[in-house]
């Protein structure tokens, strides 16, 4: 292994063990807003979230399966490590609010947990195929997109059991009410740690050729949740994949035309363009397949590059900049971290300002970016079809 995987692998086993992780959204008006209102059809009023994913959406499972995260971790909105991989909120947490729901709780974080409004079953390091490696070697999560839908209809039972058998009114207060998980949302947001590995073990042939079979594996999930239920679907895309700091970090004098305009490396992010290609395909004969899910596809990939590629005019600094964690030439402090560099013990910690940078760690985005994301996708701009959140429950404004 060279000496470049080394590192990466250690940054995957970093951030996912050891560095794991009501501000209003504005009303931006859309055409799709407007035809909503000419429709006249109520906001769905979900009663609940599930979510499934990796670290992009994790609110905790990870850090409760394993070792706890550190401080800075949450420093920016929970003043504590709170089981997300930013400085505070994600996206699924903004999308809590936006529906105004509770944030939601990991499935793993068990003690003392209500999930009246929903779980979350994403853990950091999450694939959608299951790997053949332990998370001590490379930072990968055990509990790929298979096991979280287990994971659900193993909660979806017992919890309909424990409240059928419920006798103090207590007790039901912190269980989800049975006929409510057809009216709930699921939201998945998955693919990107799939990249990654496929980045550091096959070639740019290879993984291309794998993608079919991630993308069939991750509709056999879907088709799951809907055979037990599941009838609105929120999906995220895969991000801009080579934007992430540390798709370059290791880049030392790269030739004319590895990178684009905004300093990101173009194979990595053509590679998510081709997973989200096909995705998009699988998720239209997804809605001829399943006839009673509404299904909205929503271009993350489209939001943050346009974020990294407006940075300045959007308040941020130079989007290839980390906040959190020491990076100057060969000396790497990851978040969180402790170091012996020159004789001297290093933390990696937090910079002043968070709120204007893009990147928190290197692979995770800030809350300040994840809010300003959310900004732009919860109203259905960057959604097929193009409505908001709000209203993805209703077939008409799909088909």
């Amino acid at each position: 292994m060279s000496r470049r995987e080394m590192e990466c692998a250690r940054v995957m086993l970093t951030g996912v063990i050891f560095s794991l992780v009501f501000a209003p959204l504005k009303s931006v008006a859309t055409d799709s807003d407007k035809n909503i209102s000419r429709t006249d059809l109520p906001p769905c009023n979900f009663p609940a979230i599930y979510n499934f994913g990796d670290s992009n959406s994790d609110t905790g499972g990870i850090s409760a399966a394993f070792q706890p995260i550190q401080a800075p971790y949450g420093e920016s909105f929970f003043h504590r490590p709170a089981g997300r991989l930013s400085d505070g909120r994600l996206l699924i947490d903004f999308i809590a609010e936006h529906l105004r729901l509770p944030y939601l709780i990991a499935y793993l974080d068990s003690i003392g947990s209500n999930f009246r409004h929903g779980a979350n079953f994403a853990t950091g390091g999450s694939t959608i195929r299951r790997q053949n490696q332990t998370i001590f070697q490379s930072g990968i999560s055990p509990f790929s997109l298979d096991v979280q839908i287990m994971q659900f209809h193993r909660f979806k039972a017992r919890t309909e059991e424990l409240y059928r058998q419920a006798i103090d009114l207590s007790e039901k207060k912190k269980l989800p009410r049975p006929r409510e998980f057809s009216k709930a949302l699921y939201t998945l947001d998955i693919g990107q740690t799939d990249l990654a590995v496929g980045f550091r073990q096959m070639s740019n042939i290879q993984l291309r050729a794998a993608i079919s079979d991630i993308i069939n594996q991750f509709s056999a999930a879907v088709m799951r949740l809907y055979q037990q239920g599941a009838r609105a679907f929120w999906i995220h895309n895969t991000g801009p994949i080579g934007c992430l700091p540390t798709a370059t970090l290791y880049l030392r004098n790269p030739k004319p035309g590895v990178l684009d305009n905004y300093g990101c490396l173009k194979s990595q992010n053509k590679m998510a363009l081709e997973f989200n290609r096909q995705l998009k395909a699988r998720i239209r004969t997804l809605r001829a397949e399943l006839g009673h899910a509404d299904i909205t596809y929503v271009d993350v990939y489209a939001a943050k590059y346009e974020l990294i590629s407006n940075a300045n005019s959007q308040g941020f600094m130079e989007p290839h900049k980390i906040c959190c964690g020491l990076h100057e030439g060969n000396t790497h402090v990851w978040c969180g971290q402790k170091a012996i560099v020159r004789g001297a013990e290093v933390f990696g910690g937090a910079c002043v300002n968070p709120s204007i940078y893009i990147s928190w760690d290197g692979v995770h985005y800030s809350q300040a970016a994840n809010h300003w994301i959310a900004n732009q996708i919860l109203n259905g701009s960057f959604s097929d079809p193009p409505i908001p959140i709000t209203h993805a429950c209703h077939k008409r404004l799909h088909y």
